[in-house]
């Protein structure tokens, strides 16, 4: 019975996310739409695309790079800096708002361009499959920030809002911004 409400639930959640996906040129449709959809993990939403746009590196917000693992791994211990991990899929749908919502924020780009290495990877496509088997994953989106060596210095799993990210970005800096 519990298994029944729950999927229910995820219904219609998902047919909320639906609605609430619509363009709005205005602040509290776009964060209505964030609350709605992060809380629906796991759910598509048609109109979000399918794959994910590479940063020009002249937009604001975070710029990702696209090396192989390795050679972030090999930066990260040369530069002495974290390697900041955004692990998504193409159908998740809070994975898809993150890119759209947060990641493109300016300050969020500021902080993040100067203090990580940035990387965001398909977990169901290229190294995307090893690297889940290397650093288990309960969900997506599942952000790590990964130390040179490969360890994880600390691992945030699901939607953050631009102010939690920031958040944690300065907390994995240990505060030294």
């Amino acid at each position: 019975m519990k298994k029944v409400r729950l999927m229910s639930l995820v219904g219609v959640l998902a047919l909320l996310s639906i609605a609430c996906n619509t363009q709005s040129e205005s602040k509290d449709a776009a964060t209505s739409e964030t609350e709605t959809s992060a809380l629906a993990v796991n759910e598509s939403t048609p109109e979000a695309p399918e794959t994910e746009m590479p940063a020009t590196g002249n937009e604001p917000g975070i710029q990702f790079s696209e090396a192989s693992w390795k050679a972030h791994l090999a930066k990260a211990k040369a530069e002495k800096k974290i390697i900041f991990l955004d692990a998504y899929t193409s159908w998740c749908g809070p994975c898809k708002l993150l890119q759209k919502n947060v990641f493109t924020q300016k300050e969020v780009g500021d902080l993040f361009n100067k203090e990580f290495i940035n990387v965001k990877i398909d977990m169901e496509k290229g190294e995307g499959p090893e690297l889940a088997m290397q650093y288990p994953l309960e969900g997506y989106p599942t952000l790590l920030f990964i130390d040179g060596d490969g360890k994880v210095v600390r691992k945030v799993l699901g939607y953050q809002t631009p102010e939690q990210l920031l958040a944690i970005g300065k907390d994995v800096k240990g505060g030294k911004i």
